[in-house]
C-alpha cells in the first residue's frame, strides 16, 4: 500500500471524525489494494495507485464539507469502482450508502469492497438508476444522491430526482468549472432551484472541484 503524503492527509482530516481517521485509513488501504489487484483483470480506474489518495479518497470526501452527513441516506448513482460511495460509508459508520450501477461488474466489486472494509452500512444494488427511482422502497428515501462521474446534469437530474426526500433531499453533482459551464444555460433555462460552491484545489495538484447541488423540485422530473 502507498501510504497518503502529509498534504493530503491533512485536506483528509478536515472532513473524518479524529477518532475515527485511524479506522478510516486503514478501511480505504484495505480498497486501495483490492481495486488495483482487481484492477489487473477488470480494468475498474484509469488512475494510477500513486494518484488513489488524491483522487480517489480526497476527491470523495470533499463532499463532506457540503452537508452533514451522519444519521442520513445517501444514493450513489453510476456508483462505478464505489467513489464516493465506498470513501464516504468508511469515513461516516452513521450513514446509510446505497451505491448503484447499471455494470453488474463494478456493483460486484463494490459489494466485495464492502465486505472486505468491513461497511454494514453501504449496499451495492445493480440496476439503471431511473428505474429504482421508481420502486416503492426507493421513491423519496434519501437525503441525498451523489454523482461523480456520470451524465450530464439534465440526465442526472431527470433519472435520480424521484430518489429524493420531497422535503429535504439534495442532488449533488460533482464538477469541474468546465463541465459546470455547459451545464447552467439549461438550468437556467428550466427555472431550476440550485447553488454552486466555492472552487477549491485537491491536494498533490490534482485539480480543482466544486459542487452542484438542487434541492428536491418538483420541476425536476418534468419531461423537456
Amino acid at each position: 500500500m502507498i501510504a497518503p503524503k502529509d498534504e493530503t492527509l491533512a485536506f483528509m482530516k478536515q472532513f473524518v471524525p479524529e477518532d475515527h481517521f485511524p479506522a478510516f485509513l486503514k478501511k480505504c488501504g484495505i480498497l486501495m489494494d483490492f481495486l488495483y489487484e482487481t484492477n489487473k483483470t477488470l480494468n475498474l480506474t484509469r488512475i494510477p495507485e500513486e494518484s488513489f489518495w488524491s483522487l480517489h479518497v480526497a476527491d470523495s470526501l470533499a463532499f463532506a464539507g457540503e452537508v452533514s452527513l451522519d444519521g442520513k441516506k445517501l444514493c450513489d448513482v453510476g456508483c462505478g469502482a464505489g467513489f464516493p460511495s465506498l470513501i464516504l460509508a468508511a469515513a461516516f459508520p452513521d450513514l446509510l450508502v446505497t451505491a448503484i450501477d447499471s455494470t453488474r461488474k463494478k456493483v460486484d466489486f463494490v459489494a466485495a469492497a464492502a465486505e472486505k472494509m468491513d461497511l454494514p452500512n453501504l449496499t451495492a444494488i445493480h440496476a439503471r438508476a431511473n428505474e429504482l427511482a421508481r420502486k416503492e422502497d426507493f421513491k423519496a428515501a434519501y437525503d441525498f444522491v451523489t454523482a461523480r462521474a456520470v451524465a450530464d446534469a439534465s440526465v442526472l437530474i431527470r433519472e435520480t430526482a424521484n430518489f429524493l426526500n420531497h422535503k429535504h433531499g439534495l442532488l449533488c453533482i460533482y464538477r469541474t468549472t468546465e463541465q459546470l459551464e455547459r451545464e447552467i444555460p439549461d438550468l437556467k433555462q428550466r427555472k431550476l432551484n440550485y447553488r454552486t460552491t466555492p472552487l477549491f484545489q485537491l491536494p498533490e495538484g490534482a485539480g480543482s472541484r466544486l459542487f452542484l447541488i438542487l434541492p428536491s423540485q418538483k420541476s425536476m422530473t418534468l419531461r423537456r
